[in-house]
């Protein structure tokens, strides 16, 4: 709850200020993405096991916020758990492994993972690539 209400707050104030609708959309996007991703995943014999026990997609989306912010920040310092600093681009990567250490499900980081990439790719990267936005956030 704390990285969702945090991370949030720091897209919609930073990243996405005065762009409600856009941040609404990547919300959009993330959901739609973390969905198909699940349900094709558990039409795959051997990933079936380890879909069919995510209920609940809403640590993935906190977690693609997670990994946009980073990529949108990439140089600040942060500290985890007072034990090590690093830069916000190896946030995820760090949250994945301290998942890994206490035994939760390292496939509900990865989805978020793969999820924020694509957002970030869609309207980041590709945009300066081509010079076409595919995510333009539709309007009235």
């Amino acid at each position: 709850m704390f990285f969702l209400a945090r991370y949030c707050k720091l897209l919609e104030e930073n990243s996405f200020r005065g762009r409600t609708a856009d941040f609404f959309y990547m919300l959009l996007f993330g959901a739609t993405v973390l969905t198909g991703i699940v349900l094709l995943g558990g039409m795959i014999p051997y990933l079936s096991e380890s879909f069919a026990k995510i209920i609940f997609l809403s640590n993935s989306l906190t977690f693609m916020m997670v990994y946009v912010w980073s990529k949108q920040n990439p140089f600040i310092h942060m500290s985890f758990l007072g034990l090590f600093t690093f830069t916000a681009a190896y946030l995820p990567w760090v949250l994945l492994g301290f998942s890994v250490l206490v035994g939760a499900s390292a496939w509900v980081d990865l989805l978020g993972m793969i999820a924020g990439h694509a957002y970030y790719f869609l309207e980041d990267v590709y945009p300066r690539m081509t010079g076409r936005r595919p995510l333009k956030t539709p309007s009235l």
